[in-house]
């Protein structure tokens, strides 16, 4: 897996050949961490992709549960970025085979966590308030919003009532460019990161069954008691 990381990182932020060269010669002496001390030059348009920061983090808590076999399909995961307004497309959900963006797209959240941002959370039921936290997803099902996605957050405290609360995936028409357009910003759930439901269904058959979910919430209620961010040396966003 830490040979995975490295391809994935070194295929969306390439480094110099010496570095490249160096990692292929002896890629198990370097830890996913260490990549952050690279100086990666941004793809001209970088804007698919998501910051640097924000995938080292990911990609170091992903690593974490592979070892704890808390996921079974390491081959892809999805990461939210709640540091970002609603009316940017802040979902990415990458092939970690192919080194590639599968979806890039709008995502809604809670509508007690704020209006244009997220900047409440909780794990209570009926807070309506997002959860961040790494999840694993589960099975899907067929509910009111239609093919639906069940989610088990896998951090005590912060994300853990997921099943508890309803908290899935699913579709919803209130996140979309037209309602933006009308509101200014994004229609928002009871809690759940709901999706473009043009794109829901192929999202929710690429990611379901256990791959690794991570929804970012640069609070430090979320980064001082996360289980998982504390094993990961601390990652600045510049």
């Amino acid at each position: 897996m830490i040979k995975t990381l490295l391809y994935i990182i070194l295929s969306f932020f390439p480094v110099s050949l010496a570095v490249a060269q160096a990692i292929a010669e002896d890629p198990d002496s370097v830890t996913p961490l260490s990549a952050r001390n690279f100086m990666f030059p941004l793809p001209v348009d970088s804007s698919e992709f998501p910051p640097l920061h924000l995938l080292q983090t990911a990609l170091a808590g992903y690593e974490i549960l592979v070892k704890e076999k808390s996921i079974n399909r390491p081959e892809v995961i999805t990461i939210i970025d709640f540091s970002l307004q609603s009316d940017r497309e802040r979902l990415w959900v990458l092939d970690l085979n192919q080194g590639k963006v599968l979806f890039h797209c709008l995502v809604s959240h809670g509508r007690n966590s704020g209006e244009l941002m997220a900047e409440n959370f909780s794990n209570t039921p009926g807070s309506y308030e997002s959860s961040p936290g790494f999840y694993v997803t589960g099975e899907t099902y067929i509910g009111k919003h239609g093919l639906s996605l069940a989610l088990d957050g896998l951090e005590t405290g912060i994300n853990d009532k997921a099943r508890q609360r309803a908290i899935v995936i699913h579709g919803a028409d209130y996140v979309s460019d037209d309602f933006i357009r009308t509101h200014g910003r994004l229609g928002r759930s009871q809690g759940c990161p709901a999706v473009p439901v043009e794109l829901s269904e192929e999202i929710i058959k690429t990611i379901k069954d256990g791959s690794c979910l991570f929804i970012y919430a640069p609070t430090p209620d979320y980064t001082s008691n996360s289980h998982i961010i504390r094993k990961i040396h601390p990652i600045t966003k510049t």
